[in-house]
């Protein structure tokens, strides 16, 4: 190699530069958040404390984290730093019991537009109400509020309130029965069902009930809420059994409150009459308090592949439920950190592969976890 060539692979391997690899191939792993420092090589790490209920962990579209908190405080966080570097306080938001600032999710376009989606319990004319709310997030502020959807039934408990937005362009609502179980079986009511609309609120036209939002119903309260293998999963509370993860679809009918978890004695009239769908798994006898889920197919942490990963209040634990290779079974269920920060609420993955889970102990005492081995 001639002393040149040789000075200029030096300072290719020493700079990186973009010059250099302008004609390379791809990186396999995502790259890293710019931010400030090396990431901190710890396999499980404090990324912040002196939370008080966060409900949704959302790795952003900005490569930064951020949570609702119960109270009405949204957070955007540095996640090597654990810096908070915007916050603010949505006024109108009612804390009560389990209700208050619950899902968030960003447009697909959140870079360019700054759009936010909110969903939060508030007084309407004394009564204690839900709706989805969309923001729009602009030199350091959150303003322009607009409804996208009102009137769903909010109580101190059973509110679900995860968002997603699916590939195409549709956003998807978990609702809770809000204490009520006549709402879930009532295609009228907004309450106990898994909403779908579009990104300014409009209904679609291929919703399986006429311009009704209602995507399917009888839920109870589910709390997590991803896409994957082309399926819409989410995890459900049960009462004192059968907590479930389902596979949603368009139209079915998932049975509570006649139905808990697979049908079963008396239990299977009415699964027959009403299409009942069978849960993709479900806790037994006993509940764990099944909350926020996302699905992890990345090389970082390799033991995790193809899998949903599920956080627990009342069990306080990870848990991995390993999917099949199509998605449509559950291979096996394997426990972790059972204990170790408490209740877990939300779970967020980043594209590098790094895990986020929150805690939802109340008092100031709440942090985020970063998993990364």
């Amino acid at each position: 190699m001639k002393q040149t060539q040789f000075i200029v692979f030096l300072y290719c391997i020493l700079t990186f530069s973009v010059a250099c690899k302008k004609n390379a191939p791809l990186l396999e792993t995502p790259m890293e958040p710019p931010a400030a420092g090396n990431w901190p090589a710890d396999s499980i790490r404090t990324v912040k404390t002196g939370l008080s209920n966060p409900w949704e962990l959302l790795w952003g579209k900005d490569d930064h984290l951020w949570i609702t908190e119960r109270a009405g405080r949204i957070s955007k966080i540095e996640p090597r730093t654990g810096n908070t570097v915007f916050t603010t306080t949505i006024a109108e938001v009612v804390e009560r019991g389990e209700g208050g600032l619950l899902g968030m999710v960003q447009h697909p376009d959140f870079q360019s537009n700054g759009f936010l989606y909110v969903v939060y319990n508030y007084e309407k004319a004394g009564v204690y109400t839900e709706k989805v709310v969309r923001l729009r997030f602009s030199n350091n502020t959150l303003t322009d509020p607009q409804v996208l959807i009102d009137n769903i039934p909010a109580a101190s408990i059973h509110n679900g309130s995860r968002l997603y937005i699916t590939a195409d362009n549709k956003i998807l609502i978990t609702t809770g029965d809000a204490a009520n179980t006549a709402t879930p079986q009532n295609r009228s009511s907004l309450a106990g069902k898994i909403l779908r609309i579009n990104l300014d609120g409009s209904i679609p036209p291929d919703n399986p009930f006429s311009n009704n939002p209602v995507w399917s119903l009888g839920h109870r309260n589910p709390q997590g809420l991803v896409v994957a293998h082309g399926r819409v999963y989410a995890s459900e509370h049960g009462p004192s059994i059968e907590d479930e993860v389902n596979i949603i679809e368009s139209g079915r009918n998932y049975g509570w409150p006649n139905v808990n978890g697979p049908c079963d004695g008396p239990e299977q009239t009415f699964c027959n009459t009403n299409n009942i769908a069978v849960p993709l798994w479900s806790s037994g006898s006993f509940t764990v308090a099944t909350a926020g889920i996302d699905y992890y197919d990345l090389d970082r942490i390799g033991r995790w592949k193809n899998s949903i990963l599920m956080t627990t209040l009342k069990d306080a634990t990870l848990y991995q439920l390993r999917l099949n290779t199509a998605g449509t079974a559950v291979a096996s269920v394997t426990p972790f950190y059972k204990g170790n920060w408490g209740r877990l609420r939300d779970i967020c993955i980043s594209p590098a592969g790094r895990v986020y889970i929150c805690s939802s102990n109340g008092g100031g005492n709440d942090r985020i976890i970063e998993i990364q081995k």
